[in-house]
């Protein structure tokens, strides 16, 4: 390949990657499975870039190693999407207010536990002596 083709397709492959770290993410999550479908169809792409290169055939390679670095940029790309339910910022939301007990669970009164606890073990130790 001449050089002016390679220096266009490394601009090319430069853009994508530049575009998949800046555009706005998608509005929805894509799901783990489907995303790792589209890494192993980049790996599988980088696999055949390189048998095409040890078989010489340079233009193949090239087209085959660039279409797998499209796919992975385009992977970048998707799991930046994120749910409706996910905060803004990407962190996760701090709420001062705890959550009210669960229904059906009683609330225990900790500082009467511990007052009758002490009461019990003074009646036990004099109850010894």
């Amino acid at each position: 390949m001449p050089l002016v083709e390679n220096s266009s397709v490394a601009l090319a492959l430069i853009a994508a990657i530049v575009i998949s770290a800046s555009v706005r993410a998608p509005r929805r999550h894509v799901p783990a499975p489907e995303l790792r479908r589209l890494l192993i169809a980049a790996l599988t792409l980088y696999a055949v870039g390189g048998v095409a290169i040890v078989d010489g055939h340079p233009t193949p390679a090239v087209a085959a190693f660039a279409a797998g670095v499209i796919a992975s940029a385009f992977a970048a790309w998707l799991s930046r999407g994120s749910d409706q339910d996910d905060p803004p910022d990407g962190r996760e939301p701090f709420d001062r207010t705890p959550p009210p007990p669960p229904a059906g669970i009683p609330m225990i009164d900790w500082d009467r536990f511990e007052r009758e606890l002490r009461d019990w073990t003074r009646r036990q130790e004099h109850a010894r002596h």
